[in-house]
C-alpha cells in the first residue's frame, strides 16, 4: 500500500534527522555551547516526534489487535527515553556522567528507532487501510508542530539528575 509507505518514510525522515543530531553530539565536549544547541534541537525534535508518533501511528496501531504488544512497548519506550532526555539535560555537561548518559541515551534510541523501522513499521503496514494512513499522515504533521513548541528541554533541575 502506497499511502502506508508515505507515513512511514515520513517518520524515517525525522528518525535520520535524529541519527545526525546524535552524531554531531557525539562530537562536542565539555559545557559548550554547540553541545548545549544540539542537545536543545535534538530534544525538542525528538519530544515532538514521538508525542506526533503516538498520537498518529500508535493510536491507530492500538486498535489494531495483531500489533497492540509491539505498540504498548514502543510507547514505554518513548517514555523511557523522555525521562533519560530528562535526565541528561540536568546534569552537568563538563562532568564524565553526562558523556556516560549521552551513550546510553544514544545506544538506546538508535534501537529504537532501527526496531521501528525494520521490524514494526514493515509489520504495521500489513494493518492499515487508506482511512489509516491518510488520518495518521495529517495528525502526525498537524501535531508535530504543536508538540515541538509545547516541548521542554529538561523540566529537572540539576540536582534531581540521577547519579
Amino acid at each position: 500500500m502506497a499511502e502506508a509507505k508515505d507515513i512511514f518514510d515520513r517518520l524515517k525522515q525525522d528518525h535520520d534527522k535524529h541519527r545526525e543530531l546524535l552524531d554531531k553530539l557525539a562530537q562536542t565536549h565539555g559545557d559548550s555551547e554547540e553541545c548545549k544547541t544540539l542537545l536543545e534541537e535534538f530534544t525538542v525534535e525528538v519530544k515532538g516526534h514521538a508525542s506526533a508518533e503516538e498520537q498518529a501511528l500508535y493510536s491507530t496501531m492500538l486498535r489494531k489487535p495483531p500489533t497492540t504488544d509491539d505498540t504498548r512497548h514502543s510507547v514505554a519506550e518513548h517514555h523511557e527515553l523522555e525521562e533519560a532526555l530528562n535526565d541528561l539535560a540536568a546534569t552537568d555537561m563538563s562532568s564524565s556522567a553526562w558523556m556516560a548518559k549521552f551513550k546510553q541515551l544514544d545506544h538506546d534510541y538508535r534501537h529504537h528507532i532501527n526496531e521501528e523501522e525494520e521490524e514494526h513499521f514493515p509489520d504495521f503496514a500489513k494493518h492499515l487501510t487508506e482511512d489509516d494512513t491518510q488520518h495518521m499522515r495529517k495528525v502526525f504533521e498537524d501535531r508535530k508542530a504543536k508538540e515541538k513548541a509545547d516541548a521542554e528541554v529538561t523540566p529537572e533541575k540539576k540536582d534531581d539528575a540521577k547519579e
